[in-house]
């Protein structure tokens, strides 16, 4: 399975283990929406699959307990382990992206290079902003490191060994997962409906990224809507007060709803793209509905809480304040605190109030790799079991 061997430690018999297990028995039986004949695949998006890029642009730390699950030590991720975009790639049989700005890192780039930054929106970064890498500079660090591979390789064809061939960028996979914070951060001066009307901007420039990456050859692009941003720990803490404003599973409803509507909208548009963009391939993954199915029904699946933080401070029943960061101390009303992690993360959807745990990532690439949320659908299931079955399997 690639580069899933690496670091790993044993592992109890918990949901992890049994997720980690349904994993394998998909990929040997059942039919997929992704490839491994992909050489190298590129990656574009926010905190959600970043792998250590505004660590590496900004100085920006995340110490321990990040990473503690799996790597054993602070990747840059936003998470205790491993995100989704790590296996989906270990899928594809390549190696973890490294970020575009990592100057120091045994890994190469030859698998692929990764843009996502933590805090990024579609939307241009203004002074407020927490990352300054929005889609369309991700979109033009993506240019210029091709531009830059390709003069390189010119020059020494050894350098192969460590970089994407011209065949790797023309036949490589174009991965998206943004739009999060673009609706997040609206709606600390706006309105509901003020949100709304925001979206059609919005997604009219993630359509120009996509055109300036067809005019560089990208020919396969992978594009994941939103989650359920209502159902946020962070969010509820601050929108969800009034219990009239969350639905019955304890998520902000206004939230939920720009969501759905930022969804509905990008689905449309990706029903155009093949007429735009000509022998081009394209992939819809219906992240939404994974994560809200994972939240309603998270008992059946083996975790104990879904929106609670694993990792923070406050106890129930958010276990979130949003002046102590996961990891970090701070002196409220004289008295120094930590927020710190629970007894046992797997049983955790939410890590640090904003991000999912390894468990839960586990959870969401293993629905991805099942092709069910995915528009077109893969081939005719091959005799897969469905996935309530394989989550049950010991």
């Amino acid at each position: 399975m690639g580069t899933t061997a690496r670091g790993r430690q044993p592992m109890l018999i918990n949901l992890p283990f049994i997720a980690f297990i349904s994993q394998i028995l998909i990929v040997l039986v059942g039919s997929f929406p992704i490839s491994q004949d992909f050489p190298a695949a590129f990656n574009f998006g926010d905190s959600n699959s970043d792998t250590g890029e505004l660590t590496s642009g900004l100085g920006f730390r995340l110490r321990p307990p990040y990473g503690q699950t799996y790597f054993n030590a602070s990747t840059g991720r936003f998470s205790d382990g491993r995100l989704i975009v790590d296996f989906l790639v270990d899928k594809m049989g390549l190696p973890f992206l490294r970020p575009y700005l990592d100057s120091v890192g045994p890994q190469s780039y030859r698998g692929g290079c990764n843009f996502a930054a933590g805090g990024s929106t579609i939307q241009k970064a203004n002074a407020a902003s927490i990352s300054p890498f929005s889609f369309g500079v991700q979109v033009s660090q993506f240019i210029t490191f091709k531009s830059k591979v390709l003069q390189l390789i010119a020059q020494d064809k050894e350098l192969e060994k460590y970089l994407p061939s011209e065949e790797s960028f023309r036949k490589g996979l174009y991965m998206f997962d943004i739009g999060q914070n673009d609706l997040a951060g609206a709606f600390y001066t706006k309105t509901l409906d003020q949100v709304l009307g925001m979206i059609p901007t919005i997604l009219d420039l993630f359509q120009d990224g996509l055109k300036r990456l067809y005019a560089e050859g990208a020919r396969n692009f992978w594009i994941h809507n939103t989650g359920p941003l209502g159902c946020l720990a962070q969010v509820v803490s601050l929108f969800g007060k009034d219990s009239s404003k969350v639905d019955m599973f304890g998520c902000v409803e206004d939230h939920n709803k720009a969501a759905k509507s930022f969804n509905m909208q990008l689905h449309a548009i990706f029903k155009t793209l093949p007429g735009k963009f000509p022998d081009s391939n394209f992939t819809h993954v219906d992240i939404f509905s994974i994560k809200s199915n994972l939240i309603s029904n998270h008992s059946t699946y083996g975790f104990d809480q879904s929106i609670t933080t694993c990792c923070g401070y406050g106890g129930p029943p958010l276990n979130y304040d949003t002046r102590v960061n996961c990891g970090g101390t701070m002196v409220l009303n004289g008295t120094t605190v930590m927020a710190k992690t629970c007894d046992d993360s797997s049983k955790y959807v939410n890590w640090d109030g904003i991000h999912y745990t390894e468990a839960a990532n586990i959870f969401v690439a293993s629905r991805i790799l099942m092709g069910k949320y995915s528009d077109p659908p893969p081939p005719l299931d091959s005799g897969a079991p469905p996935p309530e079955i394989l989550f049950m399997q010991t």
